[in-house]
């Protein structure tokens, strides 16, 4: 992840501006920037689509969903997603509203992965998400980068 760091790092006053604009975490932010594109050096990524050219930017929001504003690693693309990902957490806090605030974030993760359509439980929060494990790898991607000063 030293490589990844280092890339992330072009990126780490905008995370925190935009993480301080919409109230999430920066480490949150990166977490899901390294999930999604390895900090912009990801498999698969060419001019900022991935996901078969379904999804833009180091956060991937999916033109179906939504228009894609901004560069690919622009501000104006990290403050759309994470307003994205801020509204899914606020649904799910509507959907769940027993679930602790982790276990929200927790299902807004993953909701911002599959949809919130598909987060049933939190037992299997990430059962339908990428790799099954979408909400859990993110967030310890975001500890490392908490521990690096996101």
């Amino acid at each position: 992840m030293a490589d990844e760091l280092k890339n992330m790092n072009k990126y780490k006053s905008i995370i925190k501006r935009v993480g301080r604009n919409h109230g999430v975490e920066p480490s949150i932010i990166a977490g899901i920037i390294s999930r999604e594109t390895r900090a912009g050096t990801g498999a698969g990524l060419v001019n900022g689509w991935g996901d078969n050219g379904n999804a833009f930017g180091l956060m991937q929001v999916d033109k179906n969903w939504h228009i894609p504003r901004g560069g690919w690693d622009s501000e104006e693309h990290l403050s759309q997603a994470t307003g994205i990902l801020v509204d899914i957490i606020r649904s799910v806090q509507r959907k769940f509203p027993s679930w602790t605030k982790e276990q929200q974030l927790r299902g807004g993760l993953a909701a911002y992965n599959i949809g919130l359509d598909k987060v049933h439980s939190y037992s299997r929060v990430d059962e339908n998400t990428t790799g099954g494990d979408y909400s859990k790898d993110v967030l310890a991607r975001a500890e490392f980068y908490r521990r690096n000063g996101y």
